[in-house]
């Protein structure tokens, strides 16, 4: 196994077609099928699938493409410092659930170690796809929450994924609403009160599941409920339609404003909120 062909492999499953791949790496198709299909015949694995809409990863894969991708970048970041003798900036990178303070914590570590000697990202993103970040190296931490309801299934998703859970704090469900909402000024609210106003969620996509929805209370029956995809639009829906979400109760008004407020939720079903890291990486 070669560093070569570590390369051939990222760019393929980053292009999705042979063709396009080797046009990529400036070497003929031929030449890179037989590359990919020699590390396949060392490893014992099929990395690749191919299919009349091109080629895809398999889920033996991903999880070499995870590691080859790693390799690559520490490489990249070597030769550039040491052969070329260019300044190069560390990457660091977080994927979270739609969490107002995950995103202030994140801006302060980016504020207290800076810009100019790292390449900071951040992903708001789907529950599964932060667990498949962290397995793929794609993100360094993935920040999400468990409580009764799920934590039997994300903790077998976590074992399968080679990613580990780290307790950060515990929290009760809040109904996070615009304090113009007709209920905002309740000390508590019932699910039974909430009905006639929509419920907020953010949809899950092809993974959608009860137990990887980033709302508590998934499972019930909701009489009014719209699905968005970014935190944006569930607050203007929580202006516009007197919407609400089930959250945590931790308000950012540095990030959100001082227009919407966190009233408990009588129904106790307390959440965990963490975050999972790569067995045995070094962040």
């Amino acid at each position: 196994m070669t560093l070569a062909q570590l390369r051939y492999a990222v760019t393929v499953s980053e292009s999705n077609s042979m063709n396009e791949a080797a046009r990529k790496l400036f070497i003929s198709q031929p030449s890179l099928s037989a590359a990919i299909k020699s590390l396949e015949d060392e490893l014992g694995i099929k990395i690749f699938r191919r299919t009349n809409k091109g080629i895809l990863v398999t889920p033996e894969g991903e999880e070499f493409i995870g590691y080859a991708r790693q390799i690559t970048e520490q490489y990249g970041l070597i030769e550039s410092h040491y052969i070329n003798k260019e300044s190069v900036r560390q990457k660091f990178a977080v994927s979270m659930q739609h969490y107002t303070f995950a995103v202030e914590a994140f801006m302060r570590v980016a504020e207290e170690y800076g810009m100019d000697e790292y390449e900071f990202a951040v992903r708001e993103t789907r529950t599964a796809e932060v667990i498949e970040d962290v397995k793929t190296f794609r993100s360094e931490i993935g920040i999400l929450y468990l409580n009764d309801f799920n934590r039997q299934v994300l903790s077998k998703l976590f074992k399968e994924n080679q990613v580990e859970f780290t307790e950060l704090f515990n929290c009760d469900i809040y109904a996070y609403m615009s304090k113009n909402h007709p209920l905002a000024g309740e000390e508590k609210l019932s699910i039974k009160q909430l009905e006639e106003y929509p419920c907020l969620a953010f949809e899950q996509g092809t993974e959608n599941s009860y137990f990887l929805s980033e709302e508590q209370l998934s499972a019930e029956h909701y009489k009014r409920i719209i699905r968005v995809n970014d935190r944006a639009t569930s607050l203007n829906m929580m202006v516009g339609l007197n919407g609400y979400t089930l959250c945590s109760g931790i308000i950012c008004s540095e990030l959100n404003g001082n227009e919407y407020t966190a009233v408990k939720l009588e129904e106790n079903q307390p959440m965990t909120i963490g975050y999972i890291t790569r067995v045995g990486g070094n962040l």
